[in-house]
């Protein structure tokens, strides 16, 4: 399956019908949000394998942090779809800008423009 076949099966479940919207819209937001909650429950997973299982990471977790990472994608292509973006677009671009940054070896430090 390639991002924009996933981009269009996912952004048919979206109760605000996946349309470009305003920022500051209700449908907005509420992806947004969605997305820094479902990204905190992916840290939270890890938190709880640091704190209680010594950092011992099970199949189990493993299966368990998969069904939030799909639903930070999920948050991730809803945004997309409202801003008119594609996600091959944004991965091709986010490729592009890692290679980048490998080649020149700025892989470390901090900033957007390394």
């Amino acid at each position: 399956m390639t991002f924009d076949e996933y981009q269009k099966q996912a952004i048919a479940t979206d109760s605000f019908d996946g349309k470009t919207v305003a920022i500051d819209s209700h449908a907005f937001m509420s992806k947004l949000l969605g997305l820094v909650g479902e990204s905190g429950e992916v840290a939270e997973k890890f938190k709880k394998i640091l704190r209680d299982k010594n950092g011992k990471i099970t199949p189990e977790d493993i299966d368990e942090i998969a069904k939030e990472l799909g639903d930070v994608l999920w948050y991730v292509n809803a945004m997309a779809c409202y801003l008119g973006l594609s996600l091959d677009d944004i991965a091709d671009k986010n490729l592009e800008k890692v290679h980048s940054r490998k080649k020149r070896n700025q892989t470390k430090g901090s900033g957007d423009n390394r």
